[in-house]
């Protein structure tokens, strides 16, 4: 492995070197200070044309490094950090960037591991958005860029909440006219997230699909917790792959049918492009109604389901009891009222009173005020003739 740059190391007489940030195969990403923008914080990239050109290919390396240090220059998306310059030095090619704050998911992903828990689908589903919205965006550019290295490390979320997918390493431009195509930062991305086809290098035919793959493999370990079987031990183990909802029974069904698809072995296999991922992915398995309320009135409706609920055996109750006198006062005897006491109750048509007199119908020709002159009878003008009339007087058997 090269010698990093040692703190105060000042590239291009602008960019001064005040730490490191993470080292690999291919070079190293350094923090440094714009001198030319006081107070500009950025990230310069640093890589090795010695190691990933061969002997005798250092020039057109370096021609194919401005080629596509160029094309990135011109990136600019929201969810892609700004390419702002690139140069060479001292035999070291280096891109400068915006330096990114915050987390690597694989950070987030330990912290939950240390909790004993999962992060949230929801969650990681935001994040999933935010991610193809970013490799929708490369792969519809002129020639399309493939970034070929998607994994959590590779993923920071800001202090605002943004998804950044960081580290150019292994991007690669497809150029439509060759089969294949030479990739001046050419690396094998991390086993765990890298497709079969991307393992042989540039002798193999990689295309958005493959970032399809890491992208897939990249939400499982979100998801589950642990990083999927590779892609080489996958095919000479088929059945290796365990699915998510085996290791997080709370993954939906829909969103583990979308990792399966963009992790398959075969590139036909996969999802075509992000789009048809993100249809996947976010497919709505039942329409649901709330979706189209306003928070307040999803409250409300949550709110009342709730009480309805916790009260349904009280509810229950009530119904019954409310049955049970429907069917008492429809099915009740009528009972013999005792000699020389009031009229009371109700009977048929007739609405007798606790006093002296009674609301009679028009119907009741027996019970008036000169065939009982002791009971004041009065009829509603507005009553309605009645099929039929059981009207009881004290001391006698029903009339009519």
């Amino acid at each position: 492995m090269s010698q990093t740059l040692p703190v105060g190391t000042i590239l291009r007489e602008r960019y001064e070197i005040i730490g490191l940030v993470g080292q690999g195969g291919m070079g190293a990403v350094y923090q440094a200070d714009d001198l030319r923008l006081r107070g500009r914080i950025c990230a310069v990239k640093e890589i090795l044309p010695e190691l990933i050109s061969a002997p005798g290919m250092e020039s057109p390396t370096h021609d194919q490094f401005y080629r596509e240090a160029s094309t990135l220059a011109r990136l600019d998306q929201p969810n892609l950090p700004k390419v702002s310059d690139y140069f060479a030095q001292d035999g070291r090619e280096y891109l400068v960037m915006d330096f990114v704050p915050g987390q690597d998911l694989r950070q987030l992903l330990e912290a939950a591991r240390r909790r004993d828990t999962f992060l949230d689908e929801r969650t990681v589903l935001s994040w999933a958005a935010q991610l193809c919205e970013a490799l929708s965006y490369l792969h519809t550019q002129e020639p399309p860029v493939l970034h070929r290295d998607i994994k959590p490390s590779n993923i920071k979320l800001t202090p605002r909440g943004l998804i950044k997918l960081v580290d150019f390493g292994l991007v690669k431009l497809l150029q439509p006219d060759e089969s294949r195509t030479v990739t001046v930062v050419q690396g094998r991305g991390t086993v765990a997230y890298t497709p079969l086809e991307q393992y042989g290098g540039d002798t193999g035919h990689t295309d958005v699909r493959s970032d399809l793959y890491s992208l897939g493999a990249t939400l499982y370990h979100l998801l589950t917790g642990q990083p999927p079987a590779d892609a080489k031990q996958r095919f000479l183990r088929p059945g290796s792959l365990i699915p998510p909802r085996d290791l997080n029974p709370r993954v939906s069904p829909r969103v583990e049918r979308a990792l399966l698809a963009a992790m398959a072995q075969h590139p036909d296999d996969r999802p075509a492009s992000v789009e048809a991922f993100r249809q996947i992915l976010f497919a709505e398995e039942t329409p649901d109604p709330a979706a189209h309320s306003t928070p307040l009135q999803a409250t409300q409706e949550l709110t009342w389901r709730a009480a309805l609920l916790s009260h349904r055996a009280l509810l229950v109750i009530v119904l019954l009891l409310t049955l049970v006198a429907v069917l008492v006062t429809i099915w009740s005897p009528e009972l013999p009222l005792e000699s020389g006491s009031a009229l009371t109750g109700f009977h048929g048509w007739c609405l007798v009173s606790a006093g002296r007199s009674v609301h009679a119908c028009s119907s009741c020709p027996s019970l008036s005020n000169e065939s009982h002159p002791a009971i004041k009878v009065t009829t509603p003008a507005t009553q309605t003739r009645p099929s039929a009339c059981h009207c009881v007087d004290p001391g006698s058997q029903p009339v009519a």
